[in-house]
């Protein structure tokens, strides 16, 4: 009896521990008869797996240990694999710009060794004089003449054309006009007519200058391209200054030039004025509304002023009607809001000037004026583009801001004489009037 039952209890051991374990790896339960071929068995299969497949094997057994369901498993390492991609490809786009930024060095390397000697310097020309990072920039070209007489002591100075000027708009164009005057007299003060968004303007104007000939020879003539801005200040696309003591008279001069930027040595600003303009000629009444004045020169010690407006009407080049406003106290910004009208006819206006000047008054010692702008018929440049902006567009307040010229410019050009005579006629008239009534 107990010789039996031993084979009993060692098969009945391997049939509930190593069934399993025989069916996955050996294939077949009916082969276990004796502990011993089963062992012999198990370790043949086991060796076969591992050298067939050893990963398979250990990915099983890392399967097994980690408790985990395959899906999380498989997404850790989805996960895992996407990170390690996304890092490979951050590298490669750095690597990519290092390269661009040198080949980038390179080219200007290369632009700035250039002599005008090689096909790129043709095709690129002055390149040799490009500063990269420099404020340099092409301003355009001015076609103008020159010419002196010297019996008439005069001096002519034609603005012909510009081209390729620099686009000072949003829109990729400007409002170009030149402004020509004398240094170191400027006396007077010529400005052309405003073309509309372009920038190569026919201007195809002249301006004569009274200069003896020893002052021709210490004078310099300057010619500044603006863009006009209605409602802001002018900005200047570029200038010519041409020293006259260095030009033959023996005839008449005319050429093209590159505009240069402005000079350093500007001129004083005077500040500027904003006012506008409304003509109703049914009833002939001119409007001139002060708006506002900003950035005037300081008159003051304590570097301020006490600013007025005065607006004048001159008829025939003679003084005729004015009007002021009230005083600002200690502003250089002062805010007017100010209207003044005038009974002025149809026939009138046609002859009529209109002077806006700006006086810092003093109440111990003398008003002084701090900047002047003149507009009318035979007015030039933003002046008369004004004036006739207002007779083009009757019953309607045109508003413009203008610079402030010096006293002695304005009044050099409008020659104005003092009072206005008034008829006897006219006079015998009133008095009769003013008698009957």
């Amino acid at each position: 009896m107990p010789t039996i039952q031993q084979p009993l209890r060692s098969s009945n051991l391997i049939r509930k521990g190593s069934k399993p374990r025989a069916q996955m790896k050996a294939g077949s339960p009916s082969l276990i008869v004796t502990n011993q071929p089963i062992h012999t068995i198990s370790t043949m299969s086991t060796h076969t797996n591992a050298s067939v497949n050893p990963a398979a094997g250990f990915f099983e057994d890392l399967l097994i240990h980690l408790h985990l369901p395959r899906w999380a498993i498989y997404t850790i390492f989805g996960a895992g694999g996407l990170i390690i991609l996304l890092c490979c490809f951050c590298i490669c786009i750095k690597c990519c710009c290092k390269r661009k930024r040198r080949q980038k060095k390179d080219q200007q390397i290369i632009l700035k060794g250039l002599d005008g000697r090689t096909a790129t310097a043709l095709v690129q020309p002055d390149m040799g004089d490009v500063d990269y990072g420099s404020t340099k920039q092409y301003r355009g070209k001015l076609l103008y003449s020159l010419g002196y007489n010297a019996t008439l002591s005069e001096l002519t100075v034609g603005i012909k054309q510009a081209v390729n000027l620099k686009a000072m708009d949003l829109g990729g164009s400007s409002d170009p006009y030149v402004k020509v005057y004398i240094l170191p007299e400027k006396f007077k003060v010529f400005e052309t007519k405003v073309f509309k968004n372009t920038l190569n303007p026919f201007f195809n104007e002249q301006f004569t200058f009274q200069l003896s000939k020893s002052t021709l020879q210490k004078s310099t003539a300057v010619m500044k391209v603006f863009d006009f801005n209605r409602f802001t200040k002018h900005e200047i696309i570029g200038e010519l200054r041409v020293q006259l003591c260095n030009i033959d008279w023996n005839h008449v001069i005319e050429e093209w030039q590159d505009l240069a930027k402005p000079a350093k040595f500007e001129e004083e600003s005077l500040g500027e004025i904003c006012f506008s303009l409304c003509y109703v000629p049914t009833i002939s009444k001119l409007t001139i509304l002060i708006l506002e004045a900003k950035n005037l020169k300081s008159m003051d010690i304590g570097g301020s002023s006490d600013p007025y407006v005065k607006v004048q009407l001159a008829l025939d080049k003679r003084k005729w009607k004015k009007r002021t406003t009230s005083i600002k106290k200690k502003s250089l910004n002062p805010y007017f809001n100010e209207s003044f009208t005038f009974d002025v006819s149809l026939d009138q206006i046609q002859r009529v000037n209109l002077v806006i000047s700006v006086w810092d008054h003093d109440a111990m010692t003398r008003n002084d004026t701090m900047g002047k702008v003149s507009l009318g018929c035979d007015s030039t440049g933003n002046q008369l583009r004004h004036w006739a902006d207002m007779l083009s567009n009757p019953r309607r307040p045109v508003a413009q801001w203008h610079s402030l010229l010096s006293a002695e410019q304005v009044n050099a050009t409008l020659a104005l004489k003092k009072t206005f005579p008034v008829p006897s006629k006219f006079k015998e008239n009133k008095l009769l009037n003013k008698h009957f009534k």
